[in-house]
């Protein structure tokens, strides 16, 4: 009697361990919802606080260059072949549907120097005032509510900021969209 006892409670946790494991899996890796249109160009708030970067930036003597914006699922995955598949070296980490560019919450920067030319110099000095101009674009754009990718601990992304609008890749996945004129773009 012990024996089966035993046996059909084996059996019994290991259906619930794999009922949740499944679930887990549901919760962490989400298809994308495909009854919710995708965008298909930067969120309003975004493009309205990448503008007012650019010209902060420029009230200041910095040249900012908006190198990237909204990304394709394709255009993601080409990049995400860089130094996999493809020469180079790696540039992301996120495939198509895994980076906030491909829902428009995202934007790529670099400097422009006095002849033009972009730079992606973190310590540069272009207006001459002793500090980093492209710190102080990363100042500016923390104010204007961007999360900058030079914060993270696992891979250092110092053109990437984002405005995540209190929204994960999975809720954006599970079709999830921040509100046309939201004002907590900054929640992370």
């Amino acid at each position: 009697m012990k024996k089966k006892f035993f046996g059909n409670a084996s059996i019994t946790f290991l259906l619930i361990l794999a009922a949740l494991l499944l679930y887990y899996q549901f919760l962490t890796q989400p298809e994308i919802n495909e009854d919710v249109p995708l965008p298909q160009e930067l969120h309003p708030v975004v493009q309205e606080n990448k503008d007012m970067l650019v010209q902060k930036a420029a009230e200041r003597g910095i040249r900012v260059l908006v190198t990237d914006g909204f990304r394709s699922f394709e255009e993601q995955n080409q990049l995400y072949e860089m130094g996999r598949s493809k020469e180079g070296q790696i540039v992301t980490h996120a495939k198509g549907g895994e980076s906030y560019h491909n829902f428009g919450l995202a934007i790529d920067f670099a400097l422009l120097n006095k002849q033009g030319k972009a730079l992606w110099d973190t310590t540069y000095d272009g207006n001459g005032n002793g500090k980093s101009d492209w710190m102080e674009v990363v100042g500016i754009a923390k104010e204007l509510g961007f999360s900058w990718g030079g914060d993270w601990n696992h891979f250092k992304d110092y053109p990437h900021l984002e405005m995540r609008f209190g929204l994960t890749i999975n809720d954006l996945k599970r079709g999830k969209r921040p509100p046309e004129d939201a004002l907590t773009a900054s929640q992370n």
